[in-house]
């Protein structure tokens, strides 16, 4: 029979209208994020990019997570949410037409890196409204939040494909987010959303505590393995005696972990106090997966690899985002805005510190950066809990409020 205690956590966490429309919008950043490698390979073969100048592309991105992870604290402060959650959609959706439609190479990443800006700007205050609206269960409905991401992470490579071999071309499917927040604008542009002050009151200025710090790291280095394995994953699968339109279908199997794993992940954090646990699972099942592919030499046993390393690192960005938040209160949107930044420099580094091992080296040798990535989670994740719970027992500092 279930306790009062867990049954008044289960009627706290309600899927109201501010939730119902983070979880839309960020289904909409997501079907971009996951659409854009394979949009890359096609302007490539349009265009004859080289890997020099696709990295360049890539970087632009990842440099809006950059500015967004430096404008976001002040940004927060000086407007409402609503005018964070509009005026970066409309933004991130003139990206996304130029990087789509745009005639020669200027355009096209100019439109990427805007492109980048409005839609990491816009999951910073979609992760902020689920942060201000359900507190400490922010695990869950972060976790609810990016099973529609990974979903997308399925469905987005299929549906440029589909659209890439009709009559509309590929980058009619740049047009489907804007399309699903133009809805999302018309049905809740009335609605007030819950800012850092509704629950919690002034917000504080001053240092973020270490344990945030160390979350947002840990945040950051799973984004790095995640986007690793996005972008050289099929390549490694060609060693295996793939060719290169099956390897690239074969990654199909490492979203499809993701999907199901944050789908588990939802459930597992329906009960509160669990989130440590599946941290640790996730690594763990991460690392075993990760290596099952690396080191074997058969594709079939490779493909199974990569589910696994899906099924774990589905869980790990938004939990320890949510932990990132937990850690400072009173400071979400500062630390909010950390993580991106911390995750944008890292997503530029270590996937180009693969490509630049991999030419001298060969790829097997490269992915030896993923053990390391996978290891300092790890002790991200040790030395965070450790220092979150020291701070726990102590008094609270009294911080000067704005």
């Amino acid at each position: 029979m279930a306790t009062t205690e867990d049954r008044s956590e289960r009627e706290e966490f309600r899927r109201d209208a501010p939730t119902i429309l983070s979880y839309g919008g960020l289904i909409c950043f997501a079907f971009w994020i996951y659409a854009y490698g394979p949009a890359l390979a096609l302007l490539r073969e349009e265009r004859h990019f080289s890997f020099t100048l696709l990295g360049v592309y890539t970087a632009a991105w990842s440099a809006g997570a950059v500015l967004t992870g430096i404008a976001f604290p002040a940004a927060a402060g000086r407007f409402s949410r609503a005018t964070l959650l509009w005026g970066p959609a409309l933004l991130a959706s003139c990206g996304a037409f130029l990087f789509a439609w745009g005639s020669g190479v200027t355009l096209t990443l100019a439109g990427a890196g805007i492109l980048g800006l409005g839609g990491t700007m816009l999951l910073a205050v979609l992760q902020a409204i689920l942060s201000d609206r359900h507190r400490e269960r922010r695990d869950r409905a972060l976790t609810e939040a990016n099973i529609g991401a990974a979903a997308c992470a399925v469905l987005a490579p299929f549906a440029l494909g589909a659209l890439a071999a009709g009559p509309l071309g590929w980058r009619a499917g740049f047009a489907l987010p804007t399309i699903g927040l133009a809805g999302l604008y018309l049905r809740f542009r009335q609605q007030p959303l819950p800012s850092a002050t509704t629950y919690r009151g002034t917000q504080m200025r001053g240092r973020l505590p270490l344990a945030c710090w160390l979350f947002a790291g840990l945040a950051a280095a799973s984004i790095a393995v995640e986007f690793c394995l996005a972008y050289f994953g099929a390549e490694q699968l060609e060693a295996t005696g793939l060719s290169t339109a099956a390897a690239v279908t074969a990654m199909s199997s490492h979203y499809l972990g993701l999907l199901v794993g944050r789908v588990v992940g939802a459930i597992v954090t329906r009960q509160p106090g669990r989130t440590v646990a599946l941290l640790y699972a996730s690594l763990a099942t991460t690392a075993g997966g990760f290596l099952i592919f690396w080191l074997t030499g058969v594709s079939g046993v490779a493909v199974i690899g990569l589910l696994l390393a899906g099924l774990g690192i589905a869980n790990l960005y938004p939990l320890s985002i949510a932990l990132s938040l937990g850690a400072a209160p009173g400071q979400e949107d500062q630390a909010n805005s950390r993580s991106q930044l911390v995750g944008g420099l890292l997503v530029i580094a270590a996937p180009f510190l693969l490509g630049s091992m991999a030419d001298p080296l060969g790829l097997t040798a490269a992915f030896t950066v993923e053990p390391v990535l996978i290891s300092a989670c790890a002790a991200l994740l040790f030395a965070a809990l450790r220092i979150s719970r020291r701070d726990t027992r102590r008094p609270s500092a009294p911080s000067r409020s704005r």
